[in-house]
């Protein structure tokens, strides 16, 4: 595998209480770093900034106001980059922070020279961290915890698998917090309406992303021919398990490996 790109939401980076699990986030620095190191290129799509605002600020929930989110979304930026380049610092592992519009990525000068930043970057053996401009664009904050800002990012750096990691184990049939009986989906082939129709609502109280925005996100991405593998990130050294070929969550095939 040549390129990887792992995306992480804010569920999987906090506690319910908001605060960082930074035995989390140090075991996800360890995972990325040691397979940078095997010679895949690794980039890291990261939520979580407003949820680390949030603490940092000391307040009880994220604001409800736009405004709010994102002024929480600016103080709680630079302390996450801040724990990024201290964890991936233990294993000798330089990052980068890339905060992103989508006018980066819509205009096409703008594009081209964002790949340029990404090849250089990829060149120099360095692992860029991907987050929405939530200071000073409301999309990510509006349309769901950088679920589609990952997707499009894998389709503009010709990854070969997005790994959507989250709270939720996959794509269930149904609701399995209403039916005990529901089952994951292993393998999904094509998004047709049925499977938009298994997708829940909203997400955890500090993220603002659901299954149907990972959906979204998987389908953009598996139209530019790429994987996507939706799985629980608890436990963040199950990506192995997904590289060596073993079925993790869900995985939503790219239409040129189906």
């Amino acid at each position: 595998m040549k390129r990887l790109v792992v995306k992480v939401g804010t569920s999987t980076l906090t506690y319910e209480n908001g605060k960082m699990n930074i035995r989390r986030m140090s075991k996800l620095a360890e995972v990325l770093s040691d397979i940078a190191n095997s010679g895949t290129e690794v980039v890291l799509v990261s939520s979580g900034a407003i949820g680390v605002g949030v603490q940092k600020l000391g307040l009880s929930e994220k604001p409800q106001s736009t405004k709010g989110q994102q002024a929480a979304a600016s103080v709680g930026q630079s302390e996450l980059m801040f724990i990024y380049d201290k964890l991936f610092g233990e294993y000798n592992q330089n990052i980068s922070q890339l905060l992103l519009t989508s006018e980066d990525i819509d205009n096409e000068k703008r594009r081209a020279n964002l790949l340029g930043t990404f090849e250089m970057l990829f060149e120099y053996g360095v692992i860029p961290i991907v987050n929405e401009n939530d200071s000073t664009t409301t999309d990510e904050i509006e349309f769901g915890d950088n679920d589609t800002l990952s997707a499009l990012t894998a389709k503009l750096v010709g990854a070969d698998m997005l790994i959507i990691l989250s709270d939720i184990n996959g794509l269930y049939d149904k609701d399995p917090n209403r039916y005990p009986d529901a089952k994951i989906l292993k393998k999904v082939a094509e998004l047709t309406e049925a499977v938009y129709q298994m997708a829940g609502g909203a997400g955890s109280r500090m993220g603002t992303g659901g299954m149907k925005t990972k959906l979204d996100a998987a389908r953009i991405a598996t139209e530019a021919g790429i994987d996507v593998v939706i799985m629980n990130g608890s436990d963040p050294t199950d990506i192995y398990k997904v590289l060596d070929g073993e079925a993790v969550g869900t995985i939503f095939t790219g239409n040129s490996s189906q």
